[in-house]
């Protein structure tokens, strides 16, 4: 065989084996698109919050284009929710094949038939994905049940420019008793060299004043070289406070600006702002939140943990009968509030805010504070899951779109919808973002026990009698009483717990008296 005839040979043989390769790929994808939708009925997704509307359509676009399988989103009226899916699931008409739905309604779920187990053969539902938490809030008595899609909770919001002022303030004061101390330590050595100043130097001086009033409406980052301005933000850090005890030592030795109304200001009447006091020390269902035996309201570190809460109403008074969610979020944008407590939302609204010209501040984001150093809080949060509901007859293919959802595009959620991913893999660009997943890795999942649903609102109304000055022994006994009759069917009474009045020592700050000396004084200015 001459050398002409062996190339030819070589290159059928190569084509041989692409050719082989090639049939072999898209036999496989073929395969794998079969497998994932066997018939050609469409799959039916379930929401209730319109804000996924673009997001679930153009999702859904997208796996048709890579699957060939059709899924169609369906916005549902959060009223009854799970009694709607059983009803067209029995029905017949026009069920959901998955839903999307918060981690508190899976026990009804999944008892009403309409939450399968889930089948997670690639064992996506891991810590290779998602946080304890996370998993934790799709698990029901040992089984996972759904696929965590994305979650709430809250985190500590600070006005940076204030505490920048602040730092910078602080900073120059520093400096300057510094250089007091030098000068002095000099001119102990050369006398002659403290006493004698030319025109030069007064003329410098004169000109460095001009200077800094007209550079005075500029930002600390503009006025200042690159070392000091890194000085202040390192300093900022050390100011936001680990504890409340922090902050109730930085509220004292504050100096407010004029603007300023109140050091820290949050809905006191919405659980979701409240429950970090007593998170790490009331539980109610253990850490799946579906064990009726577990029910631990009423102990002495959670009546503690309400004995400091009710005496932050000393500290930092302030109406709040009428207050929302939205007032305290448009008081911080104005200036008014140094701290508050938030939800993820926050980011977007201040941005938004930020670019219209309503927010002319740069703001910051922290990790709740712990009570005191022996004390630490605990957040509480919610997970939407997807569900794949019991009663569909393509539960696989159901499946394979919830994991086109939680795992493949879950770095595409916030983006397209505002909504902070479960999946710990999504990144983001802004980095203020990930103290919220830190907060969520380390809270509570709302329990699932459908003989608790109405235990948030109880608590809620615990909460708002304490801060009232409402007894905290007494009230926590109540609602733990009350809680436990409901799961248990039987009445209990709990052994009395006597109340720290150690805790009681929290000295009254004078917010109106503050805002008033930073108005003299900015008026002396």
């Amino acid at each position: 065989m001459n050398i002409t005839k062996k190339i030819c040979a070589v290159v059928v043989c190569v084509a041989m084996v692409v050719g082989v390769l090639l049939a072999q790929r898209y036999t496989s994808l073929d395969t794998e698109r079969e497998e994932v939708f066997a018939h050609n009925d469409s799959l039916v997704i379930w929401y209730t919050d319109d804000a996924l509307t673009d997001y679930l359509n153009a999702m859904a676009v997208e796996y048709h284009e890579t699957y060939g399988a059709r899924v169609i989103p369906k916005l549902q009226s959060g009223s009854e929710y799970v009694e709607s899916v059983y009803k067209a699931s029995v029905e017949k008409d026009g069920a959901p094949d998955l839903y999307i739905i918060t981690n508190d309604s899976l026990e009804k779920a999944y008892l009403s038939g309409c939450a399968a187990v889930i089948a997670d053969e690639k064992e996506d539902v891991s810590t290779s994905n998602f946080s304890q938490v996370a998993i934790d809030s799709v698990t029901y008595k040992n089984n996972k049940v759904a696929y965590p899609f994305f979650f709430e909770t809250c985190a500590l919001i600070y006005n940076k420019t204030y505490l920048q002022d602040y730092a910078y303030s602080k900073i120059e004061a520093e400096d300057k008793e510094a250089a007091e101390a030098a000068g002095e330590t000099v001119s102990e050595e050369s006398s002659s060299s403290s006493e004698n100043k030319d025109s030069t130097e007064a003329s410098t001086e004169a000109s460095t004043e001009e200077a800094s009033t007209e550079e005075e409406d500029l930002p600390l980052s503009e006025k200042l070289d690159a070392e000091t301005f890194a000085r202040v933000n390192d300093r900022v850090v050390e100011l936001i406070p680990a504890t409340f005890d922090d902050l109730l030592a930085f509220a004292e030795e504050y100096d407010a600006p004029a603007d300023l109304e109140s050091i820290f200001k949050w809905d006191v009447r919405d659980i979701f702002y409240n429950y970090y006091f007593v998170g790490n020390y009331a539980d109610v269902g253990g850490s799946c939140g579906d064990n009726p035996d577990i029910i631990s309201i009423y102990n002495i570190n959670s009546v503690s943990a309400m004995q400091l809460y009710q005496n932050l109403n000393q500290f930092f008074s302030f109406e709040y009968a009428n207050m929302t969610y939205q007032d305290v979020i448009q008081e911080f944008s104005e200036g008014k509030i140094l701290y508050t407590t938030a939800t993820t939302d926050i980011i977007a609204t201040l941005n938004e805010k930020a670019e219209s010209g309503d927010f002319a501040y740069e703001y910051g984001v922290a990790p709740i504070p712990d009570l005191n150093a022996d004390k630490p809080s605990k957040n509480l949060s919610v997970t939407d899951c997807i569900v794949i509901n019991g009663y569909s007859d393509k539960r696989d293919q159901a499946e394979s779109f919830a994991r086109f959802l939680t795992i493949a595009h879950a770095g595409e959620l916030y983006e397209k919808t505002g909504k902070l991913a479960a999946n710990i893999n999504a990144q983001y660009e802004n980095e203020d973002l990930n103290v919220f997943l830190d907060e969520y890795a380390d809270s509570v999942p709302m329990p699932k026990m459908m003989a608790t649903s109405n235990y948030w609102l109880k608590l809620e109304t615990a909460f708002a009698d304490v801060w009232g000055g409402a007894q905290v022994s007494p009230t926590l006994k109540n609602l733990s009483e009350e809680i436990k009759q409901q799961v248990s069917g039987i009445l209990v009474e709990e052994e009395y717990i006597e109340e720290d009045k150690e805790e009681e020592s929290i000295e009254y700050l004078d917010e109106e008296q503050l805002r008033q000396e930073a108005l003299e004084e900015a008026t002396e200015e």
